[in-house]
């Protein structure tokens, strides 16, 4: 089935009918929907489609439409009651008819009148659209962790480069001040030379899904919800939430990592770069996940529900809400205009649309996810080879380790691929 081609600027007036796919109500136009109640006029609005209509999906297209600059024009999901519920939102929202419904997401990045999407799905479910949104000329809001392998990361990022996009990963902590803050003080030596980062980030996923088989509703597209991941029966506490498990989510580890480690990567200068060698637990020399970087430092996965810089003239601790600095004085610092400032955002989704107006790279730009999440790969591949690991960040290849290197990627199930 194909979606009806339509010019953006003709699609927010109401000029034309809703795609193929929409739910189909009678054209209502508001004066809110025509710009009329102090909102930018629909032309000049960012037209938004939302991928993936979860808990989390939800509360990103309510974000997006709590925005005057923003315009949410249509939602998709293999589940046809959140699709319905979405769209009742969306439409609720602007007083109009005007959202169009999908179940496939290719058809929603087809349509000429999108301007950015927002993808909201499984970890299995983040390459491919990110990459086949970047080729239809959409910019990309995908929530964190940016894939579920190493291969997938780098995949997305040469699309998004290859297709000049402007792309933003879901890790918002680099939008809290605090953690910018506790990172400026690590890269201008206010805590001396960094020994050591300690972060909870949690563990891999579970290696499989146990739940047993139930029949499938006539709601949900079960096929498409496994997209590359291997068939397995269905059951609904997957699509609730269960989905946890090896082939679709790389667990805690890059749950949480995609946070926690994204600081520590931000704080060591390694947003190009990443450790050189990874080594699970045993018991013995090494109680938890240890990661060596080429720079000496030591990074841990230790129990904590913070980020730890430890350094040779003092420590900063943070996490959401939280900052603690040895000695306390170091809290009260101002970052001078001569020492190194990063990249200030206070607004992580405001952060991705300014940068869709001027073109700009965002503060966790494609590359910066795809670094992010390689640690936390690097971290569950140790884990699951149960020994110590080298990697060249520099080629993304274990060194000397060809059964590591085979777990770089994941076969997908026909007719999915990269």
């Amino acid at each position: 089935m194909k979606t009806k081609k339509i010019h953006r600027r003709e699609f927010l007036r109401g000029a034309t009918g809703a795609a193929v796919g929409t739910i189909g109500f009678p054209h209502i136009i508001c004066p809110a929907a025509l710009g009329k109640d102090g909102r930018v006029a629909p032309s000049s609005r960012i037209a938004v489609g939302c991928i993936g209509m979860g808990g989390r999906g939800t509360g990103n297209m309510r974000a997006f439409m709590g925005r005057k600059d923003v315009q949410v024009v249509a939602v998709c999901d293999p589940d046809a009651n959140r699709r319905s519920e979405a769209c009742h939102l969306v439409n609720g929202h602007y007083r109009s008819q005007d959202c169009g419904v999908y179940n496939d997401f290719r058809e929603l990045v087809a349509r000429e009148n999108i301007d950015a999407v927002c993808i909201s799905t499984p970890d299995h479910w983040h390459a491919i659209p990110s990459i086949e949104a970047a080729q239809s000329g959409k910019d990309v809001f995908c929530e964190k962790p940016l894939s579920l392998t190493i291969a997938e990361a780098r995949a997305m990022v040469n699309a998004v480069r290859r297709y000049e996009r402007v792309f933003q990963t879901g890790s918002q902590q680099r939008s809290s001040w605090e953690f910018r803050f506790a990172c400026e003080l690590v890269r201008n030596g206010y805590i001396g030379e960094l020994k050591t980062v300690t972060a909870n980030v949690g563990g891999p996923p579970q290696p499989f899904c146990n739940l047993p088989a139930e029949p499938v509703p006539d709601y949900i597209d079960w096929d498409l919800w496994l997209g590359q991941a291997p068939w397995r029966p269905f059951n609904k506490r997957i699509v609730t939430g269960g989905w946890h498990y090896r082939d679709c989510s790389g667990g805690a580890m890059a749950g949480w990592g995609s946070h926690h480690f994204d600081i520590a990567q931000w704080a060591l200068e390694m947003d190009n770069s990443g450790p050189v060698e990874i080594i699970p637990p045993d018991g013995k020399d090494y109680k938890v996940l240890t990661y060596r970087y080429a720079n000496g430092v030591i990074m841990t996965n230790d129990k904590a529900n913070v980020i730890l810089f430890t350094g040779t003239k003092g420590k900063v601790e943070v996490g959401r809400g939280h900052l603690r600095t040895w000695p306390d004085s170091l809290k009260d610092v101002e970052i001078g205009t001569n020492e190194i400032r990063l990249y200030e955002s206070n607004d992580h989704k405001g952060n991705f649309l300014e940068c869709v107006r001027t073109r700009k790279r965002t503060i966790c730009d494609v590359e910066i996810g795809c670094r992010s999440a390689i640690v936390c790969h690097l971290g569950n591949i140790a884990y699951w080879l149960g020994r110590p690991l080298n990697w060249n960040p520099v080629n993304e290849r274990f060194v000397n380790d060809e059964q590591a290197n085979r777990m770089l990627w994941r076969p997908m199930r026909s007719p999915w691929r990269l």
